[in-house]
C-alpha cells in the first residue's frame, strides 16, 4: 500500500491571501489543476554529460504532457515531442494491463506519461498510443519503431541505445532501431503466464515496476517470468454499466497463494533460457534487481514472512547465484529501493540497512563485506540520490528532524571527513542525478516549509546553472501552519492549521487529518502540502495532524512498534498527542473532534471512530480497509505476519470485529473500481453496521479507482466532506 493521503487521492496534488471565509473558488481552482501539481515539471532525467534535463510537462489545467529539453549551455528550453502532434486531438486508449501499471504508479496524467533515455544521451524512446517513437536528440528527428500488434508494455534501450526491448500481449520482444527488424525472445503467454511484468505486489508494495534488465553489453536480458495459475482472481465491474464485462485480476490475499515468479536470462537474439538458481521456496518475493557496468546481476530475494533476506550475485551463464549479504529482522525488514548501488569499476557497492537501529548507508566490498558504515545513526539517513566518484562522495537525503529532508554529501573515505549538509532551508529537499546517479549535475527539487518551490539545476560545487519553469497556477490563499514536537507524548511530531480569521478568543471544533501508517508521514516542513487543510480550517474548524508510532523517520524500534497489530500503538498515540495538543493550546475544542483520512488513513478513522468515541465525535473513512484478511500479501503479513500464525492480531486490527461500537457519525466513501483496497472493503464494513443496527453513511464513487481525478467529483466530495463535520460537529457536547 502505497502512501495516499486523502488530497492525492482526490486530486493528485507566495500567494495573495484572499478574505478569508471559505472560498469555493479555491476548492474548483485546487480540484481544476489537481492540487496545483498540473503544470509542474515531472520525470526530470540529467543527461549523462551534464548539458541538459529532460522532463514532462502539461498546461496548467489540461493534464495533457509533452516532453521538453532544458539546454544548460543556452539556458534555453525547447519542445522535442508532443502528444498533439502523435495523437492529432483523438483519446488514448490503453489495455488493461497498461492502465493497471499506471494505477500503481499513481499516474494520472495523459499524453506522453514516460519515456526513456539511452546511456550515451543521444536517443529517446516515448511510448504514446500504443507505439513507439525514437528521437534524436541533436537533430530533434522523430521516427516510429513498428512492430507485432499488441500494446508495448515498458520499452527500454539497450546500453549503447542500438535495440529497444518491450513486453507485447505478455512476451517479450527486441527490435532494432537502425533496421527495424524484431525478434520475441518468450512465448506461451496466457492468462497466468507473463514473461517480463512485474506483478502486483512487485509493483504496488515493493517499489519494482519493471520485470526485465538489459546486460551492460545489450547481449542479454534477464527477465521475469510471473505464474499466476492458483492465484485467487478478483472481479471489478461497473456497477452503472452492467452490460460490461467484469474485469478480472490475481490478487492475492494475505495468507493466500502468490504468484510464482523466476527470473531467466536469454540472448538479445533469441535462443533458450538459461533459469536463474536461488531457493524459491524459502525465498519467494524478488524484491529487486540491478545490472550494473562492471559488475554482477544482483538480486534481492525475502522470505515469505520478510524477516530475511539475501542479496544474491547472479553468474551469467550458469544462472548460479552466490550470497553477497544477508539482513535478517524479527519483526520485518524494510526495502530500500535506491540501493544496491554498484560503484562504476564494479569494486564495490553501496547498500542500506537497519540492523543498528536506523537506516546508515554502507560501503561493501564486490564480495559483499562490510568495508564501513558511511551515515551515523543520528543522521535520518532517507536514501541514495547520486554519486559522484570523481569527488569520491554520495549523496543522500536525511534529516535528524522527521519533518525535513535535506541533502548531505558523505565522503566514500571517512579519512575525508564526515557527512557534510548541503541544504539549510527548512523544508522537503531531494535531487535527481544524471541516469544511473552518477556525475557532477544534478536537479535540486525543493518543496520549503516558507512555501517556496523551486527546481533549479546546479553542479557539485554548488553553482545553479538553470532552472526548471513550472507553469502550476499560484494557490489563491496560503496556508498558516504551525509545526509543533509533543514532549509529553514520545517527542511526536504535529501540525496544526488554523483558519485565516483565527480568532484567539474563540475555541474551535478540530479535524484530525489521518493517515497514520507505515511508510508515510502527514507531518512535513512543506506548505504547500497543506493547502486543502486550510481550505478545511478556514470553514471553522482547526485542522490538526500527528505522526505517532508506526511511521517512518524515527529508526527502527519506533517503526516496529505496530508489529503484529497495525492500529492498537498508532490509535493510542493519536488520542495522547490530541490531549497534549488540547492542554497546550485552549483554543481546541476536544469536545468537538473530527477526523478523516484516505487508503490506510480511512482505516484509521473508522477505527478511531469506532474504539474512541469518547474522543472522536464523527469520521470520514475513504477507501477503508476493513478487514486486513482481504489486502494483498506482501504489506499486510510484513507488518501483521501470516494470518493463521496471528489469529488474535488480525481480528484485533479489523474494522468489522468493532462495527456493533459504532455510536458516532460515520461516512464511509469508496470507489468502486478500486483495485487496491477493493470495494469489498466497504461492502463487508456497511453489512457488519447495518446487521449491528447502526446508523451510517455510505458514498459510492461510481467507476473511481483508488485515485479520484475528476475535478467535479473532487469538488463535491470535499463539499461533502465539510458539510458532514459542519453538521456533526457544530454543537458542543
Amino acid at each position: 500500500m502505497k502512501s495516499l493521503a486523502l488530497s492525492a487521492a482526490l486530486s493528485l496534488a507566495a500567494a495573495t491571501v484572499e478574505a478569508a471565509t471559505p472560498s469555493s473558488g479555491f476548492l474548483g481552482q485546487y480540484a481544476a489543476t489537481r492540487g496545483f501539481q498540473a503544470g509542474v515539471p515531472t520525470s526530470q532525467v540529467v543527461t549523462p554529460s551534464g548539458d541538459a534535463v529532460l522532463f514532462l510537462r502539461s498546461g496548467p489545467r489540461n493534464f495533457v504532457q509533452d516532453l521538453y529539453e532544458l539546454d544548460l549551455g543556452k539556458r534555453r528550453e525547447r519542445v522535442l515531442l508532443t502528444a498533439g502532434q502523435i495523437l492529432r486531438g483523438a483519446e488514448e486508449h490503453l489495455p488493461a494491463v497498461e492502465r493497471a501499471r499506471r494505477e500503481r504508479a499513481r499516474q494520472s496524467a495523459r499524453g506522453i506519461t514516460s519515456y526513456r533515455l539511452a546511456q550515451d544521451g543521444r536517443r529517446l524512446l516515448v511510448p504514446l498510443e500504443g507505439r513507439l517513437f525514437v528521437i534524436e536528440r541533436a537533430s530533434g528527428a522523430v521516427r516510429e519503431l513498428q512492430g507485432s500488434p499488441g500494446f508495448p508494455v515498458d520499452p527500454q534501450f539497450s546500453s549503447d541505445g542500438s535495440k529497444v526491448a518491450c513486453v507485447r500481449n505478455g512476451d517479450l520482444y527486441v527490435l532494432d532501431v537502425e533496421d527495424g527488424r524484431e525478434q520475441r525472445l518468450t512465448s506461451g503467454a496466457n492468462d497466468t503466464l507473463a514473461h517480463g511484468l512485474a506483478e502486483f505486489i512487485a509493483q504496488e508494495e515493493m517499489d519494482r515496476f519493471r520485470g526485465y534488465w538489459w546486460s551492460p553489453d545489450g547481449g542479454t536480458i534477464a527477465y521475469q517470468e510471473t505464474n499466476t495459475a492458483g492465484v485467487e482472481r478478483l472481479h471489478i465491474l461497473d456497477p452503472a454499466h452492467p452490460e460490461q464485462s467484469a474485469e478480472s485480476w490475481p490478487y492475492p490475499r494475505a495468507g493466500g497463494r502468490n504468484a510464482d515468479v523466476r527470473l531467466g536470462l536469454i540472448s538479445a537474439a533469441g535462443g533458450p533460457t538459461t533459469w536463474v538458481g536461488w531457493d524459491r521456496a524459502r525465498f519467494p518475493y524478488l524484491a529487486a534487481a540491478v545490472w550494473a557496468r562492471n559488475a554482477p546481476l544482483t538480486l534481492l530475494v525475502q522470505n515469505r514472512r520478510q524477516t530475511e533476506e539475501r542479496l544474491l550475485a547472479v553468474d551469467p551463464q550458469t544462472g548460479r547465484t552466490s550470497r553477497l549479504l544477508a539482513e535478517t529482522d524479527p519483526a520485518w525488514l524494510n526495502l530500500d529501493p535506491t540501493t544496491p548501488r554498484w560503484l562504476s569499476d564494479g569494486s564495490a557497492f553501496l547498500w542500506s540497512s537497519e540492523r543498528e537501529g536506523a537506516w546508515q548507508l554502507e560501503l561493501r566490498s564486490r564480495r559483499g563485506q562490510r568495508l564501513r558504515r558511511l551515515t551515523p545513526l543520528g543522521l535520518g539517513y532517507r536514501g541514495l540520490v547520486g554519486l559522484d566518484e570523481k569527488r569520491g562522495v554520495a549523496w543522500v537525503r536525511a534529516g535528524g528532524e522527521p519533518t525535513e529532508t535535506h541533502l548531505y554529501r558523505i565522503p566514500l573515505d571517512p579519512a575525508r571527513g564526515g557527512p557534510e549538509r548541503v541544504t539549510r532551508e527548512p523544508g522537503l529537499h531531494g535531487a535527481v542525478f544524471a541516469s544511473g546517479g552518477f556525475g557532477e549535475t544534478y536537479l535540486h527539487g525543493l518543496s520549503a516549509l516558507s512555501g517556496e518551490q523551486r527546481q533549479t539545476v546546479c553542479r557539485a560545487d554548488g553553482r545553479e546553472v538553470g532552472e526548471l519553469t513550472s507553469l502550476a497556477e499560484k494557490p489563491t490563499i496560503e496556508p498558516r501552519l504551525e509545526l509543533v514536537t509533543l514532549r509529553k507524548s514520545l517527542g511526536m511530531r504535529a501540525l496544526l492549521v488554523r483558519p485565516r480569521d483565527f480568532d484567539r478568543a474563540r475555541r474551535y471544533p478540530v479535524v484530525v487529518s489521518v493517515y497514520g501508517g507505515p511508510r508515510s508521514q502527514t507531518v512535513q516542513a512543506s506548505r504547500r502540502s497543506q493547502l486543502l487543510k486550510q481550505w478545511i480550517a478556514d470553514h471553522g474548524f482547526v485542522v490538526v495532524s500527528i505522526d505517532g508510532r508506526g511511521t517512518p523517520a524515527r529508526g527502527r524500534a519506533w517503526e516496529r512498534a505496530i508489529h503484529g497489530d497495525l492500529i492498537a500503538v498508532p490509535l493510542a498515540d493519536q488520542v495522547a498527542g490530541l490531549r497534549e495538543l488540547g492542554s497546550r493550546y485552549p483554543e481546541l475544542d476536544l469536545g468537538r473532534v473530527g477526523i478523516y483520512g484516505w487508503s490506510f488513513g480511512g482505516y484509521f478513522a473508522a477505527m478511531a471512530v469506532m474504539r474512541h468515541p469518547e474522543v472522536f465525535r464523527a469520521a470520514v473513512a475513504g477507501a477503508p480497509v476493513a478487514d486486513w484478511r482481504d489486502y494483498d500479501t506482501h504489506y499486510t503479513e510484513r507488518y501483521m505476519g501470516l494470518p493463521q500464525a496471528n489469529l488474535a492480531g488480525y481480528r484485533s486490527a479489523s474494522v468489522l470485529t468493532y462495527a456493533d461500537r459504532l455510536e458516532r457519525p460515520l461516512l464511509v466513501i469508496h470507489g468502486t473500481d478500486d483495485d487496491n483496497v477493493y470495494f469489498l472493503h466497504s461492502i463487508k464494513l456497511c453489512d457488519a453496521l447495518f446487521r449491528a443496527g447502526k446508523s451510517f453513511e455510505f458514498l459510492p464513487l461510481t467507476g473511481f479507482t483508488h485515485m479520484v481525478a475528476d475535478p467535479l467529483v473532487t469538488v463535491r466530495l470535499y463539499e461533502r466532506i465539510v458539510e458532514f463535520f459542519e453538521q456533526n460537529l457544530a454543537a458542543r457536547p
